[in-house]
């Protein structure tokens, strides 16, 4: 997948990054994703198992190769996170901004950043979100107490999945 070339005459519809393809069809192999999808100005690409690459934004693009991320073997099952008592809705959670993967702790063997019980106050780091090979801090949005974890170290999330709980 290379830069389409325009017909004779005509301009460029869409320059396709393979790279980022690639990257992107990688984490879904290192997270176990489903799907996975990024945006920037005028191009959105989506990479998802068993699907393909998809670029909506762009109308008379040519289709781009699809790429088969493969099956998992036998993948490592992923850790049942720490929830709190089952039933409870977590809708004033913290929630991820993003496709990734958590990290509690700023690197390995180092003591997380928080714990059930601590007393946070806004704009202090909880926890960090991985996403594309950059670390992103994941802060406080109100002051409180940490009432639950709702993620393990080194677990995917999605997007709009519930992290922690301040109360």
């Amino acid at each position: 997948m290379a830069t389409s070339k325009p017909a004779a005459g005509k301009k460029s519809g869409m320059n396709i990054d393979a790279a980022l393809v690639r990257e992107l069809a990688e984490l879904l192999n290192e997270t176990g994703l489903t799907e996975i999808e990024v945006e920037d100005d005028d191009r959105k690409i989506r990479v998802s198992r068993g699907g393909g690459v998809a670029v909506p934004m762009m109308a008379a693009a040519p289709s781009p190769a699809p790429v088969a991320a493969p099956a998992p073997a036998a993948a490592a099952p992923t850790p049942a996170p720490a929830e709190a008592p089952s039933g409870e809705d977590h809708a004033d959670a913290l929630k991820s901004p993003m496709v990734g993967t958590v990290y509690l702790a700023p690197e390995p063997g180092a003591a997380n950043f928080v714990k059930v019980g601590d007393k946070v106050a806004e704009g202090d780091t909880i926890l960090i979100v991985e996403a594309m090979k950059v670390m992103n801090p994941i802060t406080a949005d109100r002051s409180g107490t940490v009432k639950a974890m709702l993620v393990d170290n080194a677990q995917p999330v999605e997007f709009d999945q519930p992290l922690v709980v301040i109360g």
